[in-house]
């Protein structure tokens, strides 16, 4: 499956250089690790963002987010954005942020 490169660079752009965040391909897409942690990617047209266990029914109730679920077995703690959800880059970078700030709580790998 194809992934939204636009997408992908958008948030490179938003991570810029930090030496702990590498790219994975992952999920039929591109996923952001911090740290060897997944803290945001992109599947399809869609941003996927670890939130966390804690965060996932706040996640959930902002717009365009659901409930990641590739296999029939929910993640609990992981979102998927809609791409139109996140077309303008404050929406994006909120998104990011809450991934990364997640990712930045577990232990490196």
């Amino acid at each position: 499956m194809a992934y939204d490169e636009g997408l992908a660079e958008r948030i490179r752009e938003r991570l810029g250089a930090d030496p702990g965040v590498d790219e994975k391909r992952m999920f039929g897409g591109i996923a952001f690790l911090y740290r060897g942690n997944m803290a945001v990617g992109v599947t399809g047209d869609d941003l996927m963002v670890r939130v966390g266990p804690d965060a996932t029914d706040a996640a959930l109730a902002r717009p365009g987010a659901r409930i990641f679920d590739m296999t029939g077995r929910p993640m609990h703690g992981w979102v998927v954005v809609a791409g139109s959800a996140v077309a303008e880059d404050d929406a994006l970078g909120a998104w990011i942020d809450e991934g990364y700030a997640f990712a930045a709580t577990l232990p490196p790998k």
